[in-house]
């Protein structure tokens, strides 16, 4: 009896991971059409919050006007690259205008994301490539979100057709509807595990 219920949970778990293999698929071709932004506060006061805000604002303002002929994540992320100088130098400009005098580093990294759950899609956890803006010392809470396609700061329906643009059918399915929550959940687990073996 008790090599039945092994076999069977065996089975099951096998089952599972069969049946998310596809769906890993798609979600690891997600990760390869976005390009992200990730903003580090210097700290978590209030002050500090609101400051990584208005940074947030302004580099979108400027990345976006950017990305406006970009047709792939690659093309941006060349543009992001080409002007990292002027994109560093805008967050500068936002905090000295502020009345700060914090440091402020920009890079281009690869860096590993959970799911993020937004108000109108989800992103499924995996590497990404992303603009990194860290704030004097980057201890505060940090802010996410996708700048190609450039929906952080589109309207539900603008960002909608700018995803459309970019993601295919199942990728675009997958980030819109809710059905895969558990998924992401199982994968993000199965990536956290894999990830303590490295």
């Amino acid at each position: 009896m008790k090599l039945f219920i092994k076999s069977a949970c065996i089975a099951f778990v096998l089952a599972v991971v069969y049946s998310l293999i596809p769906f890993q698929a798609n979600c690891s071709d997600i990760s390869n059409e976005v390009f992200r932004l990730h903003i580090m506060a210097n700290s978590d006061s209030e002050q500090d919050q609101n400051l990584k805000l208005l940074v947030r604002d302004m580099v979108l303002e400027y990345t976006q006007n950017l990305f406006e002929n970009a047709s792939s994540k690659q093309e941006a992320e060349s543009l992001i690259a080409d002007n990292l100088t002027a994109i560093n130098n805008t967050a500068a400009d936002v905090i000295s205008q502020n009345g700060y005098d914090y440091t402020v580093k920009s890079q281009i990294v690869k860096m590993h994301f959970s799911t993020r759950y937004y108000d109108s899609y989800t992103l499924p956890s995996g590497t990404y490539d992303a603009l990194r803006i860290t704030i004097g010392s980057g201890s505060g809470h940090n802010w996410w979100c996708v700048m190609y396609p450039s929906i952080c700061i589109s309207s539900a329906e603008e960002g909608e057709k700018k995803a459309r643009d970019v993601l295919d059918n199942n990728e675009y399915d997958i980030i819109k509807n809710e059905k895969y929550e558990y998924k992401f959940f199982v994968v993000e687990l199965f990536e956290n595990l894999c990830n303590c073996f490295k």
